[in-house]
């Protein structure tokens, strides 16, 4: 079980908080407003009334054993960046700071924040994707210059065995799993015989240069 703490509870923080105990972690979560602890409150493991943004609170708060902080404060860029300047002091390894533009983002870093969130602006490139290529279900950036992508089967790829595609020559991208709708199974590293049906989902990696070129496929 790992312990994350979650700062600040409108939409975003409520969400965040709520998925992370139902997914069986240990969760606290805090706020300054009574009626925004008390929502969470049975969706949590510990909900508490507190102003993050004064020092001393926050330092009581042993956050430094956290696996990760999340600071949700809403529009309010002075607060998150105290948040995060005492989050940074008390040793917190992991913070996660949602930011609402990239000058605030620029700041966030500065003040100690390892991970920087754009929610509406990830929202909307995750919408905009799956409107214009409805194929590609999912598409994780890795390492510089590479990617792995989650995509429903193309159509030259229905009925083909993996070693008739031989993506690795013609696309330089590995196909690491299969996800099998019909009937349910997941296949780890298939073998150079299977057969995509038009029902599969291919995990994907390569360079980001070749994944874009997946990306087109029909």
């Amino acid at each position: 079980m790992k312990r994350f703490a979650v700062i600040g509870l409108g939409n975003f923080g409520f969400h965040a908080a709520k998925a992370l105990y139902e997914d069986g972690n240990e969760v606290l979560a805090i706020d300054s407003d009574r009626a925004r602890v008390q929502s969470i409150d049975p969706h949590c493991s510990e909900a508490m009334v507190l102003d993050a943004t004064e020092k001393d609170a926050v330092r009581s708060l042993g956050l430094e054993e956290m696996d990760g902080v999340i600071v949700s404060t809403g529009t309010r860029i002075s607060n998150s960046i105290l948040i995060c300047l005492y989050l940074q002091e008390a040793g917190v390894k992991k913070i996660l700071a949602k930011a609402i533009d990239e000058d605030h983002a620029k700041i966030l870093r500065r003040m100690g924040a390892t991970e920087i969130i754009h929610p509406e602006r990830d929202m909307a490139i995750r919408v905009s994707r799956n409107l214009s290529r409805p194929n590609v279900l999912d598409f994780i950036p890795l390492a510089e210059e590479f990617d792995m992508i989650q995509v429903g089967a193309p159509r030259e790829f229905i009925g083909k065995s993996l070693i008739q595609l031989n993506l690795r020559a013609r696309y330089n991208v590995h196909v690491i799993a299969i996800k099998e709708l019909v009937p349910e199974n997941f296949v780890l590293v298939p073998p150079a015989d299977y057969v995509i049906k038009d029902s599969d989902i291919l995990l994907m990696l390569g360079k980001s240069a070749d994944i874009r070129r997946i990306k087109e496929l029909k």
